[in-house]
């Protein structure tokens, strides 16, 4: 096993609340799953409060061209109203996406931070569900360096990357983002770059807390021009995902309500017109955003 395998691996076992991990065994059972993955804050924090973010890895090929599926559910356990945000998609997929085969711009983006694996049908799906963990590291490592200065610390490299790939998104997030996944999940990260650049082969060297990736100047190129590709497609992609979500995710006006209070501080009154056309009040809320930003 590489060190960022090993690293990856005991990461993705930490522990989580017994009714995060029931919810994610009754979501899996319901889909027939092959693994589940829980991210987002409050796997660091640990809290039950707000919304718990899964994602459901299903067996065989890709259906839907416009993955995940989104959807939300809620759930009472012993009294406590749990809340979940679930993206479903294949296994394979989701591995294509890691590795950066496909357009996407959000799959390694989002599981090179913290995740964790709680729930797996057989062995062979840990296997397959943690190859692509590594994989996603490596894809941002070597966007990282790429889009980097020519030395630095690892944290101006990951920082480069979370401002390009916030960039190229369609999302609503606070400046200096990229400044707070950095600093709350701090040990997450210690080491993390250069095992995920030795992992895949790229040379560098490293003192005094710099890293100076060696990348030729064909391989910096070859990498810019992958992203390139990519952060062209990466607004039009979100948008087509926002608007299949509106279709599948029950309570999206509440929950975009709330995840844009949490990300800009701006409150958002679901009105029962915004209740039911979640996408057609969207660039009205959206404007009130900017409007109240601007002000700030």
């Amino acid at each position: 096993m590489s060190g960022l395998a090993e690293r990856i691996a005991t990461k993705s076992a930490a522990e989580v609340q017994p009714a995060i991990a029931e919810f994610a065994a009754r979501l899996a059972v319901e889909a027939g799953a092959l693994a589940v993955l829980f991210y987002g804050s409050n796997l660091r924090t640990g809290s039950l409060e707000g919304v718990l973010d899964y994602y459901v890895l299903l067996p065989g090929e890709q259906q839907e061209k416009i993955w995940p599926r989104v959807s939300y559910r809620e759930w009472t356990n012993q009294g406590e109203t749990l809340r979940a945000k679930i993206a479903t998609m294949s296994l394979a997929q989701f591995g294509k996406a890691a590795s950066g085969q496909s357009r996407d711009t959000t799959i390694w983006a989002r599981f090179v931070q913290p995740s964790a694996l709680i729930w797996v049908h057989d062995d062979d799906a840990r296997a397959q569900t943690l190859d692509a963990l590594c994989d996603a590291a490596k894809t941002a490592a070597r966007l990282a360096v790429a889009l980097g200065p020519e030395n630095g610390t690892a944290d101006e490299y990951w920082r480069q990357l979370f401002r390009a790939t916030y960039k190229a998104e369609f999302r609503v997030e606070k400046a200096g983002r990229e400044d707070s996944i950095l600093s709350v999940n701090a040990e997450h990260f210690d080491g993390l770059l250069p095992l995920a650049l030795a992992a895949q082969g790229l040379p560098f060297t490293e003192g005094g807390g710099q890293l100076q990736p060696k990348l030729s100047d064909q391989d910096r190129r070859k990498t810019l021009s992958w992203w390139s590709g990519r952060q062209r497609l990466g607004k039009p992609l979100n948008i087509l995902r926002l608007l299949k979500a509106s279709t599948t995710f029950d309570g999206a006006a509440r929950y975009a309500a709330w995840k844009v209070e949490r990300h800009t501080g701006v409150p958002i009154e679901v009105t029962p017109w915004r209740e039911r056309h979640p996408v057609l009040s969207a660039p009205g809320v959206l404007f009130k955003v900017w409007r109240e930003r601007k002000q700030q």
